[in-house]
């Protein structure tokens, strides 16, 4: 399984360094040296080296060796082969695999919707979650809003804010799993 672990950001030098955005908390496994990473025009990359530089990551890519290779590539995700049985080595770390088709609920057991999509963003991430189809609302994947998660059950649980889902389409949700 293709496990989304980066994206590659704008050039830095010129012998084919670029700067990576890590989507992983362990990036110096995912990004050793002699890691091959699939990119999203499926073409495959190995890793020759990388280092910190000002706070941000830096890889440099078996024959991408000046900056013209190095902009070819800008902007791809990159993906690492995984069982996908693995877990983080966190407990409260989740692969976005293991998330997506969960069952949000609220704390009141009431259901929200199922997961269909992890955002990453800079700041943070957030779960795209569906209550039905063209209605989606992005929930920020913060400990206070996203108190529990139940991997084995297939429920993510959710304890927003007042205003972060909209209560007439919350309440046609809800009405619909308590009929269940």
């Amino acid at each position: 399984m293709l496990l989304l672990v980066g994206r590659i950001g704008r050039a830095h030098g010129v012998r084919g360094d670029v700067f990576v955005e890590p989507f992983t908390d362990e990036p110096e496994i995912r990004f050793a040296q002699g890691s091959n990473l699939t990119t999203s025009n499926k073409r495959t990359l190995t890793v020759a080296s990388t280092k910190w530089h000002s706070g941000k990551f830096v890889v440099h890519f078996v024959g991408i060796d000046d900056r013209t290779m190095a902009d070819e590539i800008k902007s791809l995700e990159l993906s690492i082969d995984v069982d996908p049985l693995q877990l983080p080595t966190d407990p409260d770390e989740f692969y976005d695999h293991q998330l997506i088709g969960l069952t949000a609920k609220l704390v009141d057991g009431s259901t929200v919707g199922k997961v269909s999509e992890v955002v990453h963003l800079p700041a943070q991430d957030l779960l795209a979650i569906v209550a039905e189809p063209g209605n989606e609302v992005l929930v920020p994947f913060v400990k206070q809003i996203v108190p529990e998660i139940d991997i084995l059950a297939g429920i993510v649980t959710l304890n927003p804010p007042p205003g972060l889902l909209d209560d007439s389409e919350a309440e046609v949700v809800r009405g619909e799993a308590d009929a269940d």
